[in-house]
């Protein structure tokens, strides 16, 4: 089975493609204007002819074509790798918050658009306890560590559709879309969990992390400010009730006022 041809601007397929394209057409262009004194030649000065237009087609043209397609090739690959960079947290690897907040905010766009009335979601709101401590007490390297080991432990319990950023210090987003209550407090609690449960061993020795996650669930239309004002009110009441704990709450749909 062949693999699937990779015809993007960064792909070496569209590379080999132009310059064979390309060659073939320089061939028939050359070819096509000297057509034009066929009839004067011999059957044998014709085929040298045709013969020379594809050789100094193929020594001349195949490999500018080659040079300037790969050029262009590595200008898209720069320009994917700028993309990924200005989107990308640099220490964490997830989204940055411009990122994060531009996918959740297209989402909630596109659902507000759409006729259907089945809108639903969940965003979390994630962050480190104590990270003060962690950085006076083991330095600010090993709290970037604990930083790096957070963000990859929330991503290896999302599902592929789930967005995760970094959306501050020591604090994560994470958006669940299509997410209800159940699954929205499961994840919650699965990421509570994982933190709990991962190796950080700043001095050699095993040293427990936690988190906190507030989580606002929404069934109805909701804008990305009020989602993100619930979410982070309700992570600062798992902080107050004591931090690693999970507290989540569901933002009705909004009924219609009864007419006068």
């Amino acid at each position: 089975m062949f693999r699937r041809l990779d015809l993007s601007a960064s792909g070496r397929t569209r590379v080999a493609l132009w310059t064979l394209f390309g060659t073939l057409g320089c061939i028939g262009a050359a070819i096509g204007f000297d057509s034009l004194s066929f009839g004067a030649l011999s059957s044998a000065e014709r085929f040298r002819s045709i013969a020379g237009d594809i050789g100094i087609a193929g020594v001349l043209a195949a490999p500018l074509l080659y040079f300037f397609s790969s050029k262009l090739r590595e200008l898209a690959l720069a320009h994917e790798k700028l993309t990924i960079y200005a989107s990308t947290d640099s220490l964490t690897s997830v989204l940055n918050r411009g990122a994060f907040t531009t996918l959740v905010d297209a989402y909630l766009t596109e659902v507000r658009n759409q006729e259907s009335g089945d809108v639903n979601g969940a965003l979390l709101v994630v962050d480190a306890d104590y990270f003060k401590h962690i950085n006076d007490r083991y330095g600010h390297d090993r709290g970037d560590e604990a930083l790096k080991i957070i963000a990859q432990t929330i991503r290896g319990t999302l599902r592929g559709a789930d967005i995760v950023g970094r959306i501050g210090g020591e604090e994560f987003g994470v958006f669940l879309p299509g997410s209800n209550p159940t699954h929205a407090e499961a994840v919650a609690e699965r990421i509570r969990q994982a933190v709990n449960t991962v190796e950080f061993l700043p001095d050699g020795t095993q040293r427990r992390l936690s988190v906190s996650v507030g989580g606002a669930v929404f069934d109805r239309q909701v804008p990305f400010g009020e989602l993100y004002r619930t979410a982070d009110q309700l992570l600062y009441e798992a902080k107050e009730k004591g931090r690693n704990r999970v507290a989540m709450s569901l933002m009705h749909q909004e009924l219609p006022k009864a007419a006068a």
